[in-house]
């Protein structure tokens, strides 16, 4: 997410139909710059406004939003058959019993999230699809209520997704772990170490994009 929505992309044309950004979306919380963050690829809103100046940068926009909810429905359609398919039946080895209390109960959270990922994923994609550009800027200018669940329609599909796809992790995490085999509980240390690793990896990346983020948008100010 290095620059989800490019600057120079949105060069206005036309600087008598450019609308410069509303006093409603220059005071920002916390939670609306994180969330501006992971729905825009910045902290503020000021870049995803300009590429509402023009239809060409809008379509642009609008098509790589849907690509990620396509995206999003996909891998949440692949954790719902994943998912319900350990919850439908019973362990194949002895040695790997996911059925016990903590591990089923994880599966089975796995199952609902990943329902409501492909429903929200589905519905935020309907609504873009058949979103307006005007519409759009008219949306985004009362502020508040309207702009967090703006952001929230592209956000809350991922978290759905993610928080699926960690809950089906750690089902198999405990699985493994309870596990008699030493074989199979050193896989599962393995893989817990390479989870680790990597969701590490990606939270130090986020933290410095944000970081830079907001540098980038002190500067411009």
């Amino acid at each position: 997410m290095d620059s989800f929505y490019s600057t120079q992309s949105y060069a206005i044309t036309d600087l008598r139909s450019y609308e410069p950004l509303p006093d409603s979306l220059r005071r920002t919380s916390l939670v609306m710059r994180v969330l501006c963050f992971l729905a825009l690829g910045r902290p503020d809103i000021d870049d995803h406004w300009k590429s509402l100046q023009s239809e060409q940068a809008f379509e642009t926009v609008r098509s790589r939003l849907c690509s990620i909810l396509a995206s999003t429905i996909t891998t949440a359609s692949v954790l719902l058959a994943i998912s319900g398919v350990f919850v439908s039946t019973a362990s194949p080895v002895s040695y790997f019993d996911y059925t016990s209390p903590v591990p089923y109960c994880l599966l089975f959270i796995s199952l609902m999230l990943a329902v409501i990922a492909m429903l929200t994923s589905g519905s935020s994609m309907i609504r873009w699809l058949h979103a307006d550009r005007h519409w759009t800027q008219e949306q985004l200018k009362q502020g508040d209520y309207l702009v967090l669940s703006y952001l929230l329609s592209i956000v809350a599909p991922i978290f759905f997704v993610v928080c699926s796809l960690n809950c089906f992790i750690f089902a198999m995490l405990i699985a493994g772990f309870s596990s008699q085999s030493m074989t199979c509980r050193a896989v599962t240390a393995l893989w817990l170490i390479t989870y680790a690793v990597n969701v590490g990896t990606i939270m130090m990346e986020a933290m410095w994009k944000y970081a830079a983020s907001l540098n980038h948008a002190g500067q411009r100010q």
